[in-house]
Parts: structure tokens; sequence; C-alpha cells
């Protein structure tokens, strides 16, 4: 059996939301100093959460979404959104199985000290487990 937190939920979900947004979007954890020249960007950053001492992940997740401008970020933590509350829930990878998804905090403008780009982010709770 593995053992519990064994599913790397952030690499999970950048390998997953890289394959829905496609090419033209960056999805990763970390930013490097070249963010402007990369945008949009996806980040995703776990943040916290909990487990059952057995099997389960309850993860806090936060996705930050990086673009030229408000409207850019906006559409783009929009579509994000969509994808993990309809899409994520109840799949599954080679490694892991998404269970509940919730959004803890949808989808808002927050601040960051760069002005020529605009940031717009949310947090979710993600259930996961490994594959069996």
């Amino acid at each position: 059996m593995a053992a519990v937190g064994s599913v790397d939920v952030e690499l999970e979900l950048i390998v997953w939301l890289q394959a829905r947004l496609g090419a033209s979007v960056v999805v990763r954890d970390e930013l490097d100093n070249n963010l402007l020249g990369e945008l949009p960007t996806v980040q995703v950053e776990a943040v916290g959460g909990d487990d059952d001492g057995l099997r389960l992940d309850r993860a806090l997740v936060d996705i930050n979404v990086y673009a030229a401008t408000r409207a850019a970020a906006i559409a783009l933590a929009s579509t994000v959104h969509g994808l993990l509350l309809e899409q994520l829930r109840g799949s599954s990878t080679a490694t892991a199985v998404f269970g509940s998804v919730r959004g803890v905090s949808r989808p808002v403008a927050r601040p960051y000290e760069n002005t020529a780009l605009r940031r717009v982010g949310g947090t979710y709770q993600i259930y996961s487990h490994p594959v069996s």
C-alpha cells in the first residue's frame, strides 16, 4: 500500500493542467526571473491540508494565474476554476485518483509587486489518494 501523502499533488496538477491548457500557457510550481517572458503562467502551490492517516490526502492548493492584463488573468483563472471543478473530480492519472474538489476561495485579483502583469488566484481543497 502506498504511504499517506505519496501523491505529489503539485506535480499531478501541473501535468494535468498543462495537458488541458496547451503549449501557449506555462504551468509550473515556482516562478522564475523571466516571468514577463512566459505569460500567461499558471502557478500551482500546495499550501497546506491534512490527511486521514491511511490513504486520503486533503490538500489545500493555491493556483495563481499571471497574465499581461487583468482581463486575460481573470479569463484564464476562470478556465482553470472550471477545469478543476468540472473535470478533475472523479478523474485519475497513472499514480493518483482525485475525489472531491472544492473551491475554498474563488479566483480573485491578488496584488503583485510587478505592475507590468496581473495576478488572479484561487484556493482549492483537493482530495486524492494513490492508485491501488
